[in-house]
C-alpha cells in the first residue's frame, strides 16, 4: 500500500502519542476529526497499523539498563535462536540486520548484574556464535 504524505505524518503522531484524541491529532494536521478517524481506520483495516503499544517514561527508563546485543548465528541455527530470545522477557526487539552479526536485540533489565546474566543466557543459546552489547547511555528521541 502506498502512504500519502498526510499518512506517514499521521503515524508519526500516532509513534509519539496513540492515546491523543482524534481532535488533538485531526488539529495538529489540519485536517477534520472525521478525515482522521476515517484515515485510522482504513490504515487498521489495510494492516498498516497492526496494534498499539505502551511506551514508558524517560524516567522510569534512566532507572533501567537498556542496551543493544549484536548477535552472531551460526548456519542454519536461525529459527531456534529466535525462538529463544523471544521467550526472554527481558528483550524488547528483535531485528535481523546484514553485515558482521544476524540480529541485534534491544533489551532492558533492572541493574548491570542482571544484564550479565541476560548476556550469558544469550551467549548459552545453541546457535549462537557470539555477542556485543551497547549500552545505551540515553535516548535523544523515539517514535
Amino acid at each position: 500500500m502506498k502512504l500519502t504524505d498526510t499518512d506517514q505524518q499521521l503515524l508519526s503522531l500516532l509513534r509519539e502519542n496513540a492515546r491523543a484524541s482524534t481532535a488533538q491529532i485531526a488539529r495538529r494536521l489540519g485536517l477534520s476529526r472525521t478525515t482522521v478517524q476515517s484515515r485510522i481506520e482504513r490504515l487498521e483495516r489495510e494492516g498498516v497499523i497492526s496494534g498499539y503499544t505502551v511506551r514508558v517514561h524517560e524516567e522510569y527508563e534512566r532507572g533501567q539498563v537498556r542496551a543493544h546485543i549484536m548477535i552472531a548465528v551460526q548456519p542454519k541455527q536461525m529459527t531456534a535462536v529466535v525462538a529463544a530470545l523471544k521467550a526472554m522477557p527481558e528483550l524488547r526487539s528483535l531485528h535481523s540486520v546484514s553485515g558482521v552479526y544476524d540480529l541485534i536485540a534491544i533489551g532492558a533489565v533492572s541493574d548491570v548484574g542482571a544484564w550479565d546474566v541476560l548476556t550469558d543466557r544469550i551467549g548459552a543459546i545453541e546457535g549462537v556464535e557470539r555477542t556485543t552489547s551497547s549500552i545505551v547511555l540515553s535516548t535523544k528521541f523515539e517514535r
